[in-house]
């Protein structure tokens, strides 16, 4: 075996000293970034968007009578404008979200069924429009509890 020959140093190409070192050339100004103020109580429309579970958890329970809510998007109509009129008749009643995401909420309470069958009557056939019973979405809401309801009403 012939010995190896030594081997000639190299220059480094595209390295330096001064990339490899570990000292900061950049330092940060020392300021906060702008946070958004957030108001210390949530609004009425983040408290009707908590899940119903999550909210007695964080405010303890809610002391409401059986209730059924509507939830129905805006739609193209003459019933709209008389659907936002009846809803706002309801006993409660919010707006939420902008532009393809708004929703109408309004609750009625069983005294007020008949309010709940005339708004339900113009938006009940609207896609998106949901039925809560108690403020969860429960499995046969239109189909179930709503002619329960109805029939409250022949009594």
């Amino acid at each position: 075996m012939e010995p190896l020959e030594p081997l000639e140093p190299v220059e480094p190409i595209g390295y330096d000293l001064v990339s490899l070192s570990t000292d900061r050339k950049y330092r940060p100004v020392e300021r906060y970034w702008p946070y958004v103020e957030k108001p210390e109580e949530p609004t009425a429309e983040e408290l009707a968007a908590l899940d119903p579970d999550l909210h007695t958890t964080l405010f303890g329970p809610r002391q409401l009578p059986f209730s059924i809510t509507l939830v129905f998007p805006p739609f193209e109509g003459e019933n709209f404008d008389k659907a936002v009129v009846k809803a706002k008749a309801s006993q409660e009643f919010i707006e939420t979200g902008e532009g393809a995401n708004r929703r109408y909420r309004a609750r009625f309470f069983s005294s007020d069924a008949l309010q709940l069958r005339d708004l339900f009557e113009l938006v009940g056939p609207v896609p998106g429009t949901e039925v809560l019973i108690d403020d969860r979405p429960v499995p046969y809401s239109k189909e179930l509890w709503l002619p329960l309801l109805w029939f409250h009403l022949l009594g």
